[in-house]
């Protein structure tokens, strides 16, 4: 999972893939992370963001960039990556939220075991 391999990069704690493709039509994983704050989870977007227009010529369908929120969310249609700040994360739980989701073993950076983004 190459979302979850930059935001560990970037300091990235408590990096979880959720697999939803028997959950929902909407996206194949989640890639869910938390920051240290808000400057931190802006870096972890940036990186992503960046990393993924220059070696694969991606940009996310969506994002929600407003780091001041706690949240931010980078949607590349078959993986969302969400970037939390820890208070935020607890609040909106959606780890809990999506309990019924296989968590995926994430691979080392660089590896490719999942699509892109995946």
């Amino acid at each position: 999972m190459r979302l979850a391999g930059i935001a560990d990069a970037k300091g990235a704690t408590e990096i979880v893939v959720l697999d939803m493709r028997k959950l929902v039509s909407y996206t194949d994983f989640l890639a869910i992370c938390t920051a240290r704050n808000e400057r931190q989870a802006r870096a972890i977007a940036d990186e992503a963001r960046l990393r993924l227009k220059r070696e694969d010529e991606l940009l996310p369908r969506g994002a929600e960039l407003e780091a001041e929120t706690g949240w931010i969310v980078l949607d590349y249609l078959d993986c969302v990556l969400h970037v939390f700040t820890a208070e935020v994360r607890e609040r909106y739980g959606l780890e809990e939220l999506w309990r019924e989701a296989p968590r995926l073993e994430l691979p080392s950076e660089g590896a490719s075991t999942v699509p892109l983004h995946g």
